[in-house]
């Protein structure tokens, strides 16, 4: 089998060394990047198969290389896993349910990573599944009428609802995720 890139990007050696270690041997091919201006030059040149991008770096955040990965539809395909130390920093500028990327808390450990992994694949497989992504008024919460929009067309109350269906579909997966952990935790004790 084809080894997968990986990019970790992370300016502590400590965290690029142990994501490296803890990834399964043979596997992966792992590349690393100390600071964003490096992470996301390395993003335009290779093709990776999968981003571990920390919250909090030099020269340029891991929040402006997150908003870079999503304003490029080719980028925004590729697996994330957003890592830092303190979640409110993630989520002060993207609330939750986390739709595009898996959060991994530092310290992690290897059982974690690969739990966030795997979850990191499943959103980025059904954010591949979606139509072309349409810009969506936020009108529906806000009290201030839009005078283009008018009444609700039916076209975008079935593209709300789908965007539902694709948010209970990402909790389900989530959720079976989880209780397959617990079972085989539960088989692993029992032996």
């Amino acid at each position: 089998m084809a080894s997968n890139k990986v990019l970790v990007i992370d300016d502590t050696t400590v965290v690029r060394v142990k994501v490296r270690e803890m990834l399964p041997p043979g596997n992966f091919d792992v590349l690393e990047a100390k600071d964003g201006v490096e992470g996301l030059n390395l993003i335009r040149q290779e093709k990776f198969s999968l981003i571990m991008l920390d919250f909090l770096l030099p020269k340029m955040s891991g929040w402006e290389v997150f908003q870079q990965i999503q304003s490029q539809p080719d980028l925004r395909k590729i697996p994330l896993v957003i890592m830092s130390g303190r979640k409110e920093e993630v989520t002060e500028k993207i609330s939750e349910p986390f739709e595009n990327f898996e959060f991994l808390g530092k310290p992690f450990d290897q059982k974690q990573l690969i739990g966030a992994i795997k979850s990191a694949m499943t959103k980025a497989k059904q954010l591949r599944q979606e139509p072309v992504p349409v810009a969506i008024s936020t009108t529906e919460n806000s009290s201030i009428p839009n005078p283009d929009v008018g009444m609700t067309s039916p076209g975008n109350e079935i593209q709300a609802l789908n965007e539902k269906i694709l948010k209970m579909q990402a909790e389900i997966d989530a959720l079976k995720k989880q209780l397959a952990q617990v079972v085989t935790f539960i088989k692993q004790k029992i032996k």
